[in-house]
């Protein structure tokens, strides 16, 4: 019996749609190898376009669309001419708040044919993930200014953390570094310089971290995170980090693994009881848009993610050994140094996947 997995793409902005469309052929390539599943894709226009036409990112009803749908796959979000607060707050928060897609999952790690801009680094160096707190923080919408475009202007922004939000998004990072057989858990701090917050961030870190004692842990502050990133990436396993911090940490990430255009990401609702959302890290990248140029790995990768979220097997493997082969291969696209298309590392990897091996 064949199941069926519906998949809502919203390609967005920019480079978006070019992406998704490479996307959607390798999970096609995947039912095909598979034979059991297959994957119904319904795609919806909601972006910057959609809001100069309509004033809104989506229609007021998009959320109860969404709903029924098994999985999401975001292209990109943002154009010159809509303020990103606008377009990132009318679409991507909605969709990760409503349907608590609470953790963001972003790996690390350098691929076979890439190579990194530090120096003397090898796949099998850089191999670690991310996992961002992903509905509060730093990142929420409590706060206000008063006394606009007067020299009394103020702006007050609201950080806002719950014992809930910080417990199951820890917690989430030591079951992964278990299941994955990881050695240790990072919690991502600043409590050096932010005292009410993070201190309360660290104490439900250390209390989690109690359950797990065949896990190392320790509490980082983030400025010095962020250059063990750069300096350090391969002590580093399992990172827990605020939503601001997890943010700025795994952009770090990107440009280690030879570029931002190559990172994914996953919004996640663990318990499965919603939708779960699947997007690139790379933004809409305007310049490009439309040149047949950008690279799809990034949200090809994200893929593979969904496929780990549906628990495929050795599948989701399959799709990161196609993409590493076609790296090796030296298919790639200008952003790596290459003179490929984005149709042609496309249908590289489906050849991949497909077995039929490819130029």
């Amino acid at each position: 019996m064949t199941e069926s997995i519906r998949i809502a793409c919203i390609p967005g902005d920019g480079v978006g749609p070019e992406v998704v469309a490479q996307a959607q052929r390798v999970l096609e390539a995947v039912a095909e190898v598979h034979g059991g599943v297959k994957f119904d894709f319904v795609d919806f226009p909601w972006s910057c376009s959609y809001y100069l036409e309509h004033g809104t990112m989506m229609p007021e009803d998009a959320l109860e669309i969404l709903a029924p749908f098994d999985a999401i796959i975001l292209g990109a979000v943002g154009w010159p001419g809509v303020p990103d607060h606008v377009s990132l707050w009318g679409l991507l928060i909605p969709i990760r708040r409503h349907f608590q897609q609470y953790v963001n999952l972003r790996p690390v790690k350098l691929l076979r044919g890439m190579r990194s801009p530090l120096r003397d680094r090898e796949p099998g160096d850089i191999d670690f993930v991310v996992v961002r707190e992903n509905s509060e923080g730093e990142y929420s919408d409590m706060g206000g200014r008063i006394h606009s475009g007067t020299p009394h202007e103020v702006a007050v922004q609201v950080n806002y953390f719950s014992r809930m939000g910080i417990e199951r998004t820890t917690r989430y990072a030591f079951e992964l570094a278990k299941a994955e057989g990881r050695s240790e858990v990072i919690g991502a701090t600043k409590s050096n310089g932010i005292v009410y917050s993070m201190p309360f961030w660290d104490d439900v870190f250390n209390e989690v971290a109690e359950d797990y004692p065949q896990l190392k842990s320790r509490l980082v502050l983030a400025d010095a995170l962020a250059a063990f990133v750069v300096t350090q990436p391969h002590t580093l396993d399992v990172i827990v980090a605020s939503n601001l911090l997890g943010d700025l940490l795994t952009d770090i990430g990107g440009a280690i693994m030879g570029s931002i255009g190559m990172a994914p990401a996953a919004n996640l609702n663990p318990e499965g009881e919603h939708p779960s959302m699947f997007e690139p890290v790379h933004g809409s990248a305007p310049d490009i848009a439309g040149k047949g140029v950008a690279n799809p790995i990034g949200q090809i990768w994200t893929v593979k993610m969904l496929l780990d979220a549906f628990d495929f097997g050795d599948l989701p493997d399959a799709v990161l050994d196609a993409i590493e082969d076609v790296l090796v291969a030296g298919i790639k696209t200008p952003d790596l140094g290459g003179r490929a298309t984005t149709q042609e590392v496309g249908d590289a990897i489906v050849d991949r996947i497909l077995g039929r091996g490819g130029r």
